[in-house]
């Protein structure tokens, strides 16, 4: 006991400053690493997002419980949150509002019975390609602009879906790699408190079909970027 206690006096500013490190982590700003595919092209699997955790909420460390509500998720953010439909963390796209009626018809999206507009785009780097081949277009909708990713050859049942209306308190949320994206297509509705921050930047990505080099281009790249057009 003697000797833990002297341990502790000795290390008390490293346990202070770790202690403080995840706290932060917990209530203010975190990373998280994206194992999957199905926000391709928006976030590549490698990337290491930044997620802030203060965007919408200040929540007691450690927990979901909010203490300060600072604002909620709008329509195109890119959102991280534990799920426990999934039972895992996931990163998705807001689409769909308390309120909004949602659906899809061919993997186009309808939001209270206006369409999206599409254009075709370009997207490189994204290794599946070789693999499952895809087209790429831009999805817009209101202010919301962003790529999504469609398999030209393993279409997904859920590119019809609804109508359905956003119940309140809840979020409809979407992968942009439409055909490949555990989703609530499949996961139904996700709860706001559900929601633990946002994500607009990458930190840094590794290649894991290269060594996991690092992908200098990826480096602090922004997620809210405007998409390029294809070239003709």
């Amino acid at each position: 006991m003697r000797y833990m206690l002297s341990l502790l006096s000795r290390n008390k500013g490293f346990i202070v400053f770790m202690l403080g490190m995840l706290m932060f982590r917990s209530a203010l700003a975190d990373w998280n690493v994206v194992p999957t595919g199905s926000m391709q092209p928006t976030i590549q699997i490698g990337d290491r997002i930044v997620v802030d955790k203060a965007a919408y909420d200040i929540r007691v460390p450690f927990t979901h419980v909010s203490l300060v509500h600072l604002a909620d998720p709008q329509r195109g953010d890119i959102v991280v949150l534990d799920s426990h439909t999934a039972n895992e963390r996931l990163v998705k796209r807001v689409i769909g509002l308390p309120g909004d009626e949602v659906a899809m018809r061919d993997n186009v999206l309808y939001v209270n019975g206006v369409a999206a507009r599409y254009s075709p785009a370009a997207a490189s780097g994204i290794h599946d390609d070789l693999e499952d081949p895809a087209r790429y277009e831009v999805e817009r909708f209101g202010a919301m602009q962003h790529l999504i990713r469609l398999s030209l050859y393993r279409p997904s049942e859920a590119r019809d879906f609804g109508p359905a209306v956003v119940p309140a308190g809840q979020y409809l949320l979407l992968g942009d790699n439409r055909d490949n994206s555990l989703d609530s297509r499949y996961l139904g509705f996700f709860p706001r408190k559900e929601i633990v921050g946002r994500s607009r930047y990458v930190a840094l990505s590794l290649d894991p079909n290269h060594y996991y080099l690092p992908r200098t281009q990826r480096l602090a790249a922004r997620l809210d970027g405007t998409p390029a057009p294809r070239p003709e």
